[in-house]
């Protein structure tokens, strides 16, 4: 008998008891019905996760600081220091440092840092329509190169542009006067703020894009290109005193991440002996990311036990089948088929019917899946605009299917086995 021939005895007996088959499918199909979608699950919530990522920073760059003097009540009034940078989260106040020049230079030359800039910290009044109307008061965010805005419409704003552009969030299209997100790109804004002096001053910028709201939330805030960011701090510290226009809270440094954890962690070390804290992106937000995937782990592990219950099922329906067969697979022996191809036989069964099973569950947990996604996405995660509650991937699908088919042929080889030994003589004197 030949391969070929193999399988198709296998898939052909597979129905023989119908019922029992069916019961066994059936059992198959809960496990991988279940860990379909808790792995879509924590496909759609990390894949928006990465989104959130990417619009925070990218995956090459540190926020660098002066290290924080951390004061509670409890401590008694601290002396003031002018120069300081104080902010308070709780109980807890911290104050830090400046970022000067010189610690710009002692930065960079650090070793693993390919480049280092200062934060330029943007406060604006107010953003208006170039032609006039009523003003709205807005944040300005640091765009980062390598960063990404979730848009709504338009594109990202180009770092190297020498003209002032802007990504502003959806919520201001309409009050601002455009007819819709496509309408406001290639239109002007304009933002005003107050000077070192405390005169009012404006700043005109192309709406180059329409920033949906995002998980960071940096959909509500505008995110302005490098030559905005400039020309927004340059006027903002018109008028400063001397020294102090050149002060940062904080710097950000390129490195590396291709060099691996040790190279980043030892670059973060050499920044902390020298006074600094370094934190990356996988820093803001790793700990969350680890908590989403242990709880989908915990899922899949009651999937796998669903999937390992099924297994005993496929034990039993071999075992019984088997049994029933015993003249034939003495018949067969007693023909010339080896124990070799009546192991395959049986094993055969087994994994066809972790396909099906796997196939089905897998099958109908996608449809299902995507419906429950999709009406989520327009109720309890309306205000969460590009978010797949639960997604796939098709390497991910076929895992799931591969990992069934695996177990089935595992749980089927007890009784494969069983069958391969049997004697042909005492086979055909069974009844």
């Amino acid at each position: 008998m030949k391969a070929a021939d193999v399988i198709g005895s296998a898939v052909a007996n597979t129905f023989r008891s119908k019922t029992r088959t069916i019961l066994t499918i059936l059992a198959i199909f809960i496990g991988a019905f279940t860990l379909t979608v808790t792995t879509g699950l924590g496909t759609g919530i990390n894949r928006y996760i990465d989104q959130t990522v990417a619009e925070i920073g990218a995956d090459d760059v540190m926020t660098v600081a002066h290290q924080a003097e951390q004061s509670t009540a409890d401590d008694g009034p601290r002396e003031y220091d002018p120069d300081a940078v104080t902010t308070r989260q709780g109980p807890v106040t911290q104050t830090v440092d400046p970022i000067t020049q010189d610690d710009l230079d002692a930065i960079a030359a650090i070793d693993g840092v390919v480049s280092v800039e200062p934060v330029k910290r943007i406060g604006v009044d107010f953003v208006e329509a170039a032609d006039g109307g009523t003003p709205y008061a807005i944040s300005v965010g640091s765009f980062i190169p390598g960063m990404e805005v979730q848009l709504a419409a338009g594109a990202q704003p180009d770092a190297d542009a020498d003209d002032a552009q802007v990504v502003i969030p959806v919520d201001y299209v309409e009050v601002l006067g455009f007819a819709s997100n496509e309408d406001a790109i290639g239109q002007e804004v304009v933002f005003g703020l107050t000077d070192a002096t405390g005169a009012a001053q404006t700043v005109t910028a192309e709406v180059v894009g329409v920033s949906e709201a995002g998980l960071a939330g940096t959909g509500g805030s505008a995110s302005p290109n490098t030559a905005l960011t400039d020309e927004l701090y340059a006027v903002q510290t018109t008028g400063a005193p001397e020294g102090q226009s050149d002060v940062y809270a904080s710097a950000t440094v390129r490195f590396d991440p291709s060099r691996g954890d040790a190279a980043t962690q030892a670059l973060k070390d050499d920044l902390s002996d020298a006074g600094f804290s370094a934190t990356t992106v996988e820093d803001q937000i790793g700990a969350f990311k680890t908590v989403i995937d242990a709880i989908v782990l915990v899922l899949n592990a009651f999937a796998v036990i669903a999937l390992l219950a099924a297994g005993f099922g496929i034990v039993n329906t071999l075992f019984m089948s088997v049994q029933e067969r015993t003249r034939e697979i003495g018949l067969m022996k007693a023909m010339g088929m080896g124990s070799g191809k009546v192991f395959g036989l049986f094993s055969t069964e087994a994994t066809f019917i972790g396909f099906l099973g796997s196939a089905i569950g897998v099958g109908i947990g996608m449809l299902a899946g995507t419906a429950v996604g999709g009406a989520l996405a327009t109720s309890l995660f309306a205000d969460l605009p590009g978010l797949t509650i639960i997604a796939f991937e098709p390497v991910s699908v076929l895992s799931i299917i591969v990992l069934v088919m695996a177990i089935a042929f595992l749980a089927g080889t007890l009784p494969a086995a069983r069958a391969a030994r049997q004697d042909p003589i005492e086979s055909l004197r069974y009844e």
